[in-house]
């Protein structure tokens, strides 16, 4: 089963937390700040319950950390102080929930059933992600302007004339970046493309 990670400064707190979810059966692992955490987490799937005001980093701050590196770990959000504009933070970089202390256990509990059921999903996409980033990185600058227009619905004699070079000077760019996407077909390029924002 994959581990649920608790994320809090405060240590009664997640000795509290890891007692319920052993006790409902999961695995846990409690790190006390967010720099603790991101010293050891590579991108495994698993399941993150994170405080949002700690010492040092707060949890917003490693939420957003962990979007930049393309990680797709379901995050749970707790705080004893929340307030709407921090939830919206939180939303918008597309936490999985947000709750406030006092919670009680079992609606804590059926949230993380959830979170976890959705683990698969997540994962699968963080790996086609990070095939998609890689592909990307070995585009020229120019291959990466053909490929947005491309995705974006320019012809070739849209892309030439966009681009102020030759409709034949397109065809190879866009042969290059396919093959460099490692796309068979053009919808295939825009899902790579779409992945990677």
């Amino acid at each position: 089963m994959n581990p649920i990670l608790i994320v809090d400064d405060d240590a009664d707190f997640r000795e509290s937390l890891s007692w319920l979810l052993e006790s409902a059966g999961y695995d846990s692992r409690g790190f006390d700040s967010a720099e603790a955490f991101l010293r050891e987490y590579q991108g495994e799937p698993a399941c993150l319950l994170l405080d949002v005001r700690m010492t040092g980093m707060s949890g917003l701050e490693l939420q957003r950390q962990l979007l930049d590196k393309a990680y797709q770990i379901p995050v749970i959000l707790i705080t004893g102080h929340g307030d709407v504009p921090m939830a919206v933070a939180a939303m918008k970089n597309q936490a999985f929930d947000f709750i406030s202390k006092p919670f009680d256990d079992e609606s804590l509990l059926t949230i993380i059933a959830k979170a976890v059921a959705d683990i698969p999903r997540r994962f699968e996409l963080q790996e086609q992600l990070s095939e998609a980033r890689s592909y990307w990185q070995e585009l020229s600058r120019r291959e990466q302007e053909v490929a947005h227009l491309v995705a974006g619905g320019a012809s070739n004699k849209g892309l030439a004339e966009t681009l102020g070079i030759s409709v034949k000077t397109v065809e190879i760019h866009r042969s290059r970046v396919m093959k460099k996407m490692q796309a068979d077909n053009l919808a295939a390029l825009i899902q790579k493309i779409n992945l990677l924002g």
